[in-house]
């Protein structure tokens, strides 16, 4: 049966709430009195009586004197003996559920309340909001892309750096190229529920002292503990609550791209799964694992449900498949293995634990991250083939964040290690930088705006190959400062002009994280997720032109890229390139580590 409803604004100008409500009241078959908004609370009253009305909604969207304004209209309708009859509900900007209540209101509707839970508050029933239509669905990043260059001079010699590579390393093995078979191996035998002592055993014998000693004394590494079960329970506690009322947003508004990425790692499972949760509601697509800095430099993995001091979080089977278990069916799940001397098990483990994912790079692994370039180059090859085995993308980021190595050069090293993974059957995604990087402070190539040297790198690489593409990482990462409202627009910015020249995906810092000191907090990681959101949202499908400037840096980027692929053919051997600089220079920053050094076998 058909409420009566009275809809009056307790405010000089603001219905149009009142008037989007009335209408889906009536669409359900209720009578409704919309009154002016020049009613005084007493010609209210008289309404509510003459209508004999049986609901009635208050609207009141200016702040100052809200309180005093509807405590005073309440004891007017009470004054008047109807305030048993009806049911009031308030709703505005200034509106919260708790100051209704304190009122004397039945309910309070604050800013995004849907016209639905007004409609479920007149029938008096509880509001059970839908998700039909806002179901997320998991992205795929490289199911429209054909990897077909458009270079051909680029593509021959590509070819040629990666026969050489796939030559050189076939004969060649490592302690990480073993430690990643065994991990298969013991991964397999638990699966068929055998004993994996002796597998353990013999992989400990791979490994770094420390970790070794926890295989042979159950010893852990200083910075780590185990955690409690009641923790592990808590956790899973926490996870089912968050699950139940989570209504995760849409970032993208109209667009299908680019899909937005946060990144985590604050050491602690626990912490991690809790900063997940809170990028997924806000409408995150993918969450990145970054792994402690010490991890990258150490042979082999620690396993258990482990949590760890610092920045970074650990990489064990318990803690990857703990951190899987709590992702929503549609999030993206990234497991770093770019960089260190655990590249092939961590793509194993990625695969094995239900990563979508991984990341692998050897010239910036090599040069930026302090793996030693024949070491990586053996491992890179072994962990390209498991994502290729595991069905795995990966992007191949770049490294001139970390210096100031020319993007052409990180381009060429981008691009070898991409084709190398089409020639052993893996899908790459390229990863160039988009923020202000060393190189460009350096160069200037952004002194007067932050658009067309990004947009450059873009046609650069477009005008040579059909892949996708993902800036990062993060983006506008190096433009942000302790100002978090700054941080905020600059990554907003650089999302939008992301999204207008269609790339694939993103990844975004917090507002905090270049200046926290520390863990990084949760509103930050809010703050630029609304900030993209609200850019989408002010973007729609329009978008942001780069200057003629872009064109004559993509043509400048692309005679890099081809100096620098000439030069590296012209040495025959890419390993020997990386030492010598051809891919970036220690004037350029760039230093071929030394982390694995001579633990490469055979050739």
């Amino acid at each position: 049966m058909g409420k009566k409803v009275v809809l009056a604004p307790l405010d000089p100008v603001h219905d149009i709430g009142l008037k989007m409500i009335r209408r889906g009241l009536e669409q359900a078959g209720h009578q409704t009195w919309l009154f002016p908004p020049d009613y005084s609370p007493q010609e209210i009253v008289n309404g509510i009586i003459e209508h004999k009305a049986d609901v009635v909604l208050i609207s009141r969207t200016l702040g100052y004197g809200v309180e005093e304004i509807l405590a005073r209209f309440v004891d007017l309708v009470d004054a008047a003996g109807v305030r048993e009859k009806v049911k009031l509900g308030v709703g505005g900007m200034a509106i919260r559920a708790e100051l209704a209540a304190e009122l004397g209101f039945d309910a309070g509707f604050g800013p995004g309340t849907p016209v639905e839970a007004a409609v479920a508050f007149v029938e008096g029933r509880e509001f059970k909001p839908s998700r039909e239509g806002t179901e997320k669905k998991k992205i795929d990043m490289v199911g429209t892309y054909d990897y077909s260059f458009n270079n051909a001079s680029i593509k021959a010699m590509l070819d040629n750096i990666t026969n050489q590579i796939i030559e050189w390393s076939a004969k060649r093995s490592s302690p990480g190229v073993e430690r990643a078979q065994l991990r298969e191996e013991i991964l397999k035998q638990e699966g068929l529920g055998r004993d994996t002592a002796s597998l353990r055993k013999e992989y400990a014998k791979l490994c770094d002292d420390v970790i070794a000693d926890y295989y042979t004394k159950g010893s852990l590494h200083a910075q780590t503990r185990g955690l409690e079960q009641a923790e592990l329970d808590s956790l899973e506690q926490y996870v089912e609550r968050t699950r139940a009322r989570m209504r995760p947003l849409d970032i993208r508004h109209t667009r299908k791209k680019p899909a937005v990425f946060v990144q985590y790692g604050t050491g602690c499972p626990f912490m991690d799964i809790a900063h997940i949760k809170i990028a997924e509601g806000w409408g995150a697509d993918g969450v990145v694992h970054f792994d402690p800095s010490w991890g990258a430099r150490t042979e082999g993995f620690l396993e258990g449900y482990l949590t760890h001091q610092q920045d970074g979080s650990v990489i064990t089977p318990e803690n990857l498949r703990c951190i899987r278990s709590a992702l929503e069916e549609s999030s993206l799940w990234q497991v770093r293995a770019h960089r260190g001397l655990n590249t092939p098990e961590t793509v194993v483990l990625a695969g094995e634990c239900g990563a979508d994912l991984t990341k692998i790079n050897i010239v910036y692994g090599a040069l930026g991250a302090g793996t030693d370039p024949s070491r990586l180059t053996v491992d890179a090859v072994a962990a390209i083939k498991y994502a290729a085995r595991y069905n795995l993308p990966f992007d191949v980021v770049t490294n001139e964040e970390l210096c100031g190595v020319p993007a052409h050069k990180a381009f060429a090293g981008m691009l070898i290690v991409a084709n190398l993974a089409l020639a052993l059957g893996a899908k790459p995604i390229l990863q160039p930088l988009f923020c202000y990087s060393p190189e460009v402070m350096i160069n200037k190539a952004m002194e007067d705006n932050y658009i067309d040297f990004n947009a450059a790198k873009l046609i650069a690489l477009r005008q040579i190959v059909d892949a996708p593409i993902w800036p990062g990482a993060p983006i506008g990462f190096l433009t942000q400062n302790e100002d978090r409202v700054q941080s905020s627009v600059s990554t907003g910015l650089h999302a939008g002009l992301a999204a207008s020249l269609g790339v694939d995906a993103i990844s975004i810092a917090s507002a905090d994280e270049a200046y926290s000191g520390g863990p990084i907090a949760g509103a930050s990681r809010v703050d630029t997720l609304q900030s993209v959101r609200e850019t989408f949202r002010f973007m729609g499908q329009a978008k942001i032109e780069p200057t003629r400037q872009a064109e004559d840096m993509a043509g400048e980027l692309l005679a890099g890229i081809e100096t620098a692929l000439r030069e590296t053919v012209q040495v025959g051997d890419f390993v020997a390139a990386l030492h010598e600089g051809v891919l970036g220079n220690r004037d350029e920053g760039a230093y071929p580590g030394r982390s694995g050094k001579d633990t490469v076998t055979g050739g």
